[in-house]
């Protein structure tokens, strides 16, 4: 983890130091005129990744559910061939219709891994982002953090919905009732346990819970079972290009087809027969419908629905997702201080080719977008790995071509001033 001057000034700052940051870091290493001593990562946690494994314990994930061909490494191949190397390639799960997908333990060891022989844990400066605004009198950003000011000439935004997550309004304020990614410790006894949700992390927190207590999963609609978070096309910025930048940026437009292309809340088949099972044998049931109203009576919580179910629990347990991203306060004070255009329910306005966010007065801010953010270009695989790699394609591209251009106008007009005498 980096120390030194706050104040020195980076070629480029990197905003989170998740699986966007931590694969943004190393494509600027490998594309673009960067050394190391000009890249850093800002990230509040103690390690990369660590919100990411803290939320994969949380809800008992065991394998992903990406390929395996989607990791924190830049050879696409990388993970596979360190689980061969390791004999390990019996955690690259076969899947059906589908390439294998490794085991947590596989993709998690690959990623120490990668960071540790790249050595991407001395670029981490440990540390939370307040705002970022225009240097003054001069090109680049200055980012205000909790350990001071860092100066840097670029900037990429790699954040993730940033520790907000979806409270349903029944829920606020209940004794007995938290979210999965909220200090929840899955290891805490409970005899009965009220989980609800209707995606992946729901169902997998349900079946893991119910192997040693019964669980009720509650679902507001019936599961519906998808391999992936959305159809593999979406991977290939051609498609992207074709079917998602036909539309204005930030439009309503975009906005409905990111909708309807992301596989939001559902479940892959693989868990099926697990599921099957569970419920075969009393250890797992099914209950659809919305809550209506929640009540604590002697220290059990009581759901009742809108259809006159009710459901009792030692503790509930939210695995009801996010808070959109388009209108965190971090991302509201950014696009402020910068003044900088949203689109369609807050979503930012970036250019299709670089990533970066666009002005409307014909400024050019230095200010590039990955992840969740960047829904609105990269399309509905934003938020997760494929994301990264579209992502780091464009930036990266963009911020070297941007660095080439600077130094040819200053050759330019240094050869310029150059006065020859005879």
């Amino acid at each position: 983890m980096t120390t030194g001057n706050p104040t020195r000034k980076f070629g480029c700052t990197i905003v989170g130091g998740g699986i966007h940051g931590t694969y943004l870091a190393q494509r600027l290493l490998e594309d673009s005129p960067f050394d190391r001593s000009d890249i850093l990562i800002v990230d509040p946690h103690d390690r990369l990744l660590a919100s990411f494994r803290e939320k994969a314990r949380a809800c008992s994930m065991e394998a992903l559910r990406s390929t395996f061909v989607h990791h924190v490494g830049t050879e696409p191949f990388g993970l596979e061939s360190f689980a061969e190397a390791n004999d390990r390639e019996d955690e690259l799960v076969s899947t059906v219709d589908y390439p294998p997908r490794p085991s947590l333990d596989l993709f998690l060891d690959y990623a120490d891994y990668v960071i540790d022989r790249k050595d991407l844990g001395s670029l981490h400066r440990r540390a939370a982002v307040d705002t970022i605004y225009e240097l003054p009198g001069e090109t680049g950003l200055r980012l205000e953090t909790t350990v001071g000011p860092i100066d840097t000439d670029h900037c990429v935004l790699a954040i993730g919905h940033g520790g907000r997550y979806r409270w349903p309004d029944w829920a606020a304020g209940l004794d007995g009732v938290e979210h999965v990614w909220e200090g929840f410790d899955p290891d805490a006894s409970a005899n009965r346990t009220i989980v609800v949700g209707g995606g992946i992390t729901a169902a997998q927190l349900a079946c893991e819970l119910s192997e040693t207590e019964s669980v009720a999963l509650l679902s507001r609609h019936p599961l519906e079972w998808e391999v992936s978070e959305a159809d593999p096309p979406w991977i290939n910025w051609s498609h992207i290009e074709e079917h998602l930048h036909e539309h204005l940026p930030g439009s309503s437009d975009r906005f409905e087809v990111i909708s309807d292309a992301r596989n939001a809340a559902t479940v892959p088949p693989y868990l099926y027969q697990e599921f099957e099972n569970r419920i075969d044998e009393g250890e797992l049931t099914l209950a659809q419908g919305a809550v209506g109203s929640a009540t604590v009576e002697d220290g059990s919580v009581r759901l009742s629905l809108d259809h006159g179910l009710q459901l009792l629990g030692d503790r509930v347990v939210l695995a009801t997702g996010f808070e959109p991203v388009f209108d965190h306060p971090f991302v509201d004070r950014i696009g402020d201080e910068l003044e900088l255009p949203r689109g369609y329910r807050g979503m930012p306005v970036l250019d299709d080719e670089t990533l970066a966010w666009q002005c409307e007065d014909g400024r050019s801010v230095p200010l590039y977008v990955s992840g969740a953010l960047a829904l609105g270009t990269v399309g509905p695989y934003a938020p997760n790995i494929p994301g990264a790699r579209r992502a780091g394609d464009r930036i990266a591209t963009a911020i070297a071509r941007r660095l080439r251009g600077s130094r040819a106008d200053s050759t330019t007009e240094s050869a310029h001033g150059t006065e020859v005498s005879d």
